[in-house]
């Protein structure tokens, strides 16, 4: 491979952004604090790891009508994303044994425009499957508390919690968890009016995420095993994930970038686009969820990318009871996050959240970070610039996200995947140069 130099006033390195030139073929061969006469030079744009992406649903097999690895990636790496963890439920079969996983894997071959690593599922009747998922190289173990939306995911419940979290302990493997509990009754009248925002959001209570979010807490206490909050979307949920982090128990938890950039006030009716779940909630709650970057409490951010045909989103009928709950929105978790966020934090705040500390979780220790010896994965890009999203510029399967005709800002220029440019002047110039990410 061709060795390669580039230069930016705005190289995110060792913390901070400064000048740099990096010298790189498929790793990281030297970093010099000045600029070099035969380097590439961007100006200002900013240099840094490109992002990853650790909770997206790609759909395949078995669903690859829904998105697939190769729009998905595609679509990462249009966004500035080099890395994603793909969820094991949406394709079929769903990822809760190791024959399937060898599945996924099969039909993930030539299509990875960026690396993809693997979650397993974890589902009443599958502990047994668990420790040969973790040595095939899964980086973490996915539940609901609640119906996935998949008749063939199902729920666990805390006896299956209890069986399953001192072999996942034991692994210091995170147990990721989508966190609601049906456990008060709701009387919103949802069924009467299923094309209404504020009646879907009414029916999906902060008290249900509230409550699962203490179980899992109570479970890590329980097992000393790593757990991962999902999506919080619920703030009041906040204080219990800070005081269990100041107790010292393996915590940890994202929000995704629609959960801070969306506000509930602004959905409007009949649009099943911005449907997911738990849902997008008002604004006072959603200002707590930026702020809790700022201290901490939430981790990093995400997409939960999970694409779905027009039909079963609902598109022409607005039914926002019967639409598939999921925001295509792998694209934009650097650009509409940064849009959410400038105002809340600089960018030295900001950058950590999509590079070093996604990256600290799935344990990819030669990712995340520019320093000699890790991967070549970089985004070029300028923070200052805005651009309203067309249609004809999103590479998911399906034009249907509730970021077109947002303007948003920042601009991807460049994303560098294993030291090969994938993405560049809005179009994927290499195509098939991502990596799987096992566990090892």
């Amino acid at each position: 491979m061709q060795q390669r130099k580039i230069y930016s006033n705005r190289v995110w390195v060792e913390n901070k952004l400064q000048p740099a030139t990096i010298t790189f073929t498929n790793g990281i061969k030297a970093i010099d604090f000045q600029k070099s006469a035969d380097a590439e030079d961007y100006g200002n744009a900013i240099i840094m790891p490109g992002v990853i992406d650790v909770h997206v649903h790609i759909n395949e097999p078995g669903r690859t009508e829904w998105e697939g690895f190769e729009t998905a990636t595609q679509a990462a790496a249009a966004g500035g994303s080099t890395t994603i963890i793909d969820m094991p439920l949406n394709a079929s079969p769903v990822t809760t044994t190791l024959d399937a996983f060898n599945q996924k894997l099969e039909a993930s071959k030539g299509k990875m425009n960026v690396n993809v690593g693997f979650y397993a599922g974890l589902i009443p009747g599958n502990i047994g499957q668990l420790e040969s998922l973790f040595n095939a190289g899964v980086v973490g173990v996915k539940c609901f508390l609640t119906h996935s939306g998949i008749d063939e995911f199902p729920n666990v419940t805390e006896k299956d919690l209890d069986e399953a979290m001192p072999i996942i302990a034991k692994h210091n493997i995170p147990l990721l968890a989508h966190c609601e509990l049906y456990d008060t009754e709701v009387d919103c009248d949802f069924d009467n009016n299923p094309t209404s925002y504020q009646h879907y959001l009414a029916s999906r209570p902060k008290q249900w995420e509230n409550d699962a979010i203490a179980l899992m807490i109570r479970k890590c206490r329980q097992y000393n095993c790593p757990i991962h909050i999902v999506h919080v979307a619920s703030a009041e949920a906040l204080a219990m994930i800070e005081a269990a982090k100041k107790e010292g128990l393996p915590i940890t938890a994202e929000t995704c970038t629609q959960y801070f950039f969306f506000n509930a006030e602004d959905i409007p009716d009949a649009n099943c686009i911005y449907k997911c779940a738990p849902p997008i909630r008002e604004k006072a709650n959603n200002e707590q969820l930026k702020h809790a970057f700022v201290t901490g409490v939430l981790d990093f951010i995400t997409t939960d990318h999970s694409p779905a045909p027009p039909n079963i989103k609902e598109v022409e009928s607005g039914n926002l009871k019967k639409a598939w709950g999921g925001i295509a929105g792998i694209q934009f978790l650097l650009t509409a996050s940064w849009t959410a966020l400038k105002n809340t934090m600089s960018l030295e705040q900001f950058i950590p959240l999509v590079t070093s500390k996604p990256a600290n979780f799935i344990k990819a220790s030669t990712k995340g970070t520019i320093k000699i010896g890790n991967d070549a994965d970089f985004v070029i890009w300028n923070p200052d610039a805005n651009d309203i999203v067309k249609p004809e510029d999103l590479f998911f399967r399906y034009k249907i996200s509730p970021y077109i005709a947002q303007n948003l800002h920042g601009q991807v220029l460049e994303t560098i995947v294993n030291g090969t440019t994938v993405y560049s002047n809005k179009l994927i110039q290499n195509k098939n140069k991502g990596l799987w990410l096992l566990q090892k």
